[in-house]
């Protein structure tokens, strides 16, 4: 079942996928809300661009599914909240699970369930916690034929990166990929490198498809250029939230960045899809 499900995410041309993950409203900071605010409106701008698939939560999904028709993109289902993003880490950290993850996907009719795998420095509970998280997960993924995509994210330290920023050193992604690899992952959804060349490494050690994270807000055509790389190096798709849902334009950034992931258009032709601001 868990192929079967893998099946609505990716497409079956292309076997790649496009998930477009407005799920930042768990995570209680401000900053995450811009072009979200009307999560609403977010749904339906998303469902017409026809994405892959949209990365929500329990509260939220119901918008998407909601909605007459079998051709909207399927649901991943963002199943655990942490406390880990503000420019002030708090004294204590968290990353839980919600109750029951994987029977509530399934009554959101969810292709796919979503969990973090965190590494930041100087709170190794927070990993410990993560990985309880994929503990518990794991079973009941294979007891409902529900895939497991995990999100192995490497922070930087916050005294210097000033809040939420990811390490994009290969040397440290590498080993906390392997590792949601062997907790059972059968999607990574992984941060892209400093040197987008070498990605090919962290697709040879991963095994499973590996989808690469936006990261943060870039200009579109370094987006494109970068997403095109990307899919160079062998990757099964892309992740990506603020550069398309904050951008202008979402619709045109979408479209464009299914026209690279699936029909390997190149990064200038893609731009073209893009409306230019009034």
């Amino acid at each position: 079942m868990i192929t079967y499900r893998l099946n609505r995410l990716f497409n079956p041309k292309s076997n790649c996928a496009l998930d477009v993950a407005i799920d930042h409203g768990f995570f209680n900071e401000r900053s995450f809300l811009t072009g979200i605010e009307d999560i609403a409106k977010a749904v339906k701008t998303l469902v017409e661009a026809q994405p892959d698939a949209i990365q929500l939560t329990i509260g939220q999904a119901p918008i998407l599914q909601s909605i007459p028709g079998k051709n909207k993109p399927a649901l991943v289902l963002r199943t655990d909240v942490a406390n880990v993003y503000g420019t002030e880490l708090p004294r204590v950290m968290f990353s839980r699970i919600i109750e029951q993850a994987v029977e509530q996907a399934l009554r959101l009719d969810a292709v796919c369930v979503v969990v973090n795998l965190l590494r930041i420095p100087n709170a190794p509970e927070v990993t410990e916690q993560c990985i309880q998280n994929i503990l518990k997960l794991k079973p009941e993924c294979e007891r409902y034929g529900m895939p497991l995509m995990i999100e192995p994210l490497v922070f930087r330290p916050n005294e210097k990166a000033g809040g939420y920023m990811v390490d994009g050193d290969i040397e440290k992604i590498l080993p906390l990929v392997r590792q949601a690899v062997e907790l059972g992952a059968d999607v990574i959804k992984a941060d892209p490198t400093d040197d987008v060349n070498e990605y090919h490494r962290v697709v040879e050690i991963a095994r499973v498809p590996v989808l690469v994270r936006g990261g943060g807000k870039a200009p579109d055509k370094e987006v494109l250029q970068r997403t095109e790389l990307l899919m160079k190096q062998g990757v099964a798709g892309i992740v990506y939230g603020r550069n398309i849902i904050q951008h202008h334009d979402p619709a045109g950034m979408t479209k464009a960045l299914m026209a690279v992931v699936h029909e390997k258009v190149n990064a200038d032709q893609a731009y073209s899809l893009i409306r230019r601001p009034a």
